[in-house]
């Protein structure tokens, strides 16, 4: 019985092509459609922010800038199900495990939907307090309770989408996932551009847009998971378990981190940035848009290096648990080089084309324009190396080391960054603030290199005391 069992398990592997297709042909594969997901949905920030800068103005950007930290809570919560269960999923489907893989992924669906609603209602019933601690002044408090309003009607959905597109691309269907975060961004565009020039709506027709967009999204996720293709999805599968989802949070602890912490940066910065400006000769208002503009343009480059780490993610679970070790150097040393390629172009563009960039978003006065080029090209001077944190993170949570991937998530936002943004504005006012993210980023690309380079060391002496038969 047990040649049996190991016989059928080989067999399995054997035909899965996540164990056989060339690496650099499947990280093309998962990894393109879900660079494009994530850009898609960046979309949605970058698309109101558009709109709003246009036919609200400054104070309506610096209205969304104070609502993005939710933005991101709620994408750090569809990380930690999605991620910690896809790489769930994938570690047992390369292990042979089917009826394990089944029950992880439908108790990451209902950990999103669950998890999704207490964000909703804790929003709504702390929604002022909540926009004041995020960093809203007099001018742009009203702009915010609206916005955040009705954007949180969104949350729900926003995370039961994010985190199963990550089961659909561990499912084998990386174009599926696209296409559900595709549709729902270009229906909330049509909708933005609908209500705010057609309908003359402000901020509440770019917020009801959001909503729409991500609802349309979620209901493709969910006719997809209906119909999943590996293995079946029964009912007892979505029947919450606490030993799933402690190990689902475990794994998924590394993005869903990286992800919290930069929230908790986004509401320091958003405070630091109204404190000290308010004591520039640019005022509160003018930083605190200019950051919010920036740290979504920041975001569509993240977005790429996240889709590369998340293309990886099931390449990599799946060859470690099948113990083919040299499968996963390769995906993970590929991954970077792509990543890499993506961040040099990214800081050139960063440090030659900021006006142009900004201006995409409205025209404001010269001073404003003055303040943005300035602060983009310090804060965003060490993009060519930002690809290594997430990448080294995600990898260690693709080979089920949640505490290394959550240690790795940290260094950057909490470790560096939280700290140099406390002190060194308070020596260097508003350009202590601009020096603390290249500080922090240098910094963090050292740790993950000396962390890769390190675990790249241990998979090739595992592989060799296979007799290189991984």
């Amino acid at each position: 019985m047990e040649v049996t069992q190991m016989q059928k398990k080989n067999q399995g592997q054997a035909e899965n092509p996540l164990g056989i297709k060339p690496v650099g042909r499947l990280l093309a594969e998962f990894a393109v459609p879900s660079i494009i997901a994530m850009l898609v949905s960046a979309l949605y920030n970058i698309v109101d922010q558009f709109f709003i800068g246009h036919y609200v103005g400054m104070l309506g950007n610096a209205a969304t800038n104070v609502a993005f930290p939710l933005t991101m809570s709620c994408t750090a919560i569809s990380l930690m199900c999605g991620i910690g269960g896809a790489a769930n999923f994938n570690l047992n489907m390369g292990r042979g495990k089917k009826e394990k893989a089944a029950k992880y992924a439908g108790n990451a669906i209902t950990m999103t939907v669950t998890i999704g609603v207490l964000l909703c209602v804790i929003t709504k019933l702390f929604l002022k307090p909540m926009m004041v601690t995020f960093g809203a002044t007099d001018q742009t408090l009203a702009y915010s309770l609206t916005y955040t309003g009705i954007t949180s009607l969104g949350f729900p959905f926003l995370i039961f989408t994010t985190g199963g597109s990550n089961l659909v691309r561990a499912d084998g269907s990386p174009r599926f996932s696209m296409l559900c975060t595709l549709i729902g961004a270009i229906v909330n565009t049509v909708l933005d551009a609908l209500f705010m020039i057609q309908f003359d709506m402000g901020i509440q027709g770019a917020a009801w847009a959001t909503v729409i967009g991500q609802v349309v999204s979620a209901v493709l996720v969910a006719l997809y998971l209906s119909r999943f293709r590996t293995v079946p999805l029964v009912r007892e599968c979505f029947l919450p378990n606490a030993a799933c989802w402690g190990n689902i949070a475990k794994l998924g602890m590394s993005p869903c981190i990286n992800q919290l912490a930069m929230m908790a940066v986004q509401i320091v910065l958003n405070n630091v940035l109204t404190f000290y400006g308010g004591q520039s000769a640019y005022g509160g208002d003018i930083p605190l848009a200019c950051a919010g503009i920036i740290s979504k343009v920041g975001m569509m480059f993240f977005s790429i290096v996240i889709g590369i780490s998340q293309g990886m993610q099931p390449i990599v679970s799946f060859n470690y648990g099948a113990r083919q070790y040299r499968r996963v150097l390769e995906a993970v040393w590929k991954s970077i080089f792509c990543a890499t390629v993506i961040s040099i172009a990214a800081f050139l563009c960063f440090q030659i084309f900021p006006r142009q960039i900004i201006g995409l978003f409205g025209q404001e006065s010269e001073e404003y324009f003055q303040f943005a080029e300035r602060y983009f090209r310090i804060y965003m001077f060490f993009t060519f190396v930002n690809q290594f944190q997430p990448i080294v993170a995600n990898m260690y949570t693709s080979i089920g080391k949640a505490a290394a991937g959550a240690l790795m998530s940290l260094t950057r936002q909490i470790l560096f960054l939280m700290p140099l943004l406390i002190i060194l504005p308070k020596l260097f006012g508003l350009e202590g603030a601009m020096y603390a993210a290249p500080i922090a980023d240098f910094v963090a690309f050292l740790i993950a290199m000396a962390m890769l380079l390190r675990e790249s060391f241990l998979l090739k002496r595992a592989a060799a005391e296979m007799g290189g038969a991984a």
